[in-house]
């Protein structure tokens, strides 16, 4: 029997981190400075910018778009070998994240946008009670890693 990609396991997970916050706009920066703290922690500073945006814009939607009062979001961040991934969790399964272009005058609209430009991959996931959203960036392989291309 041939393995696939599909039945291989996901690589190991190296770091992890979840922390669940109350629905305050407060709980934003709070989050955005743990996860920017923390990949930088594990050995990634180059991340620490990108980090902060994405968590910042996924964690602005959770509060305007997904969190019910009296109701937690949860943020995580997980590190494998060769991918960093965000989730920002929130309980409204039915209010999904859709990219669009704003409007010159419109105030609102240009976060997802932006997680796009920073990040390889985004998508949402269901949970048995709410959603995740979650963005990937890939992990370059250092030196030592990288085999000649010759």
């Amino acid at each position: 029997m041939t393995s696939t990609l599909e039945d291989s396991e996901p690589e190991p997970v190296l770091q992890e981190d979840r922390l669940n916050y109350p629905p305050a706009a407060g709980s934003v920066t709070l989050a955005r400075r743990r996860a920017s703290r923390l990949i930088v922690e594990w050995g990634h500073p180059e991340l620490a910018w990108a980090t902060g945006l994405v968590v910042s814009e996924l964690g602005t939607n959770a509060l305007l778009h997904g969190c019910l009062r009296d109701r937690l979001f949860q943020v995580a961040v997980v590190l494998r070998s060769s991918v960093f991934r965000i989730e920002v969790s929130d309980p409204r399964g039915e209010r999904l994240p859709a990219l669009r272009t704003a409007g010159e005058s419109e105030c609102f609209g240009r976060g997802l946008p932006l997680v796009v430009q920073v990040t390889d991959r985004w998508g949402t996931e269901p949970r048995t009670v709410g959603k995740t959203v979650y963005a990937e960036i890939d992990l370059k392989p250092t030196r030592a890693d990288a085999t000649p291309r010759w």
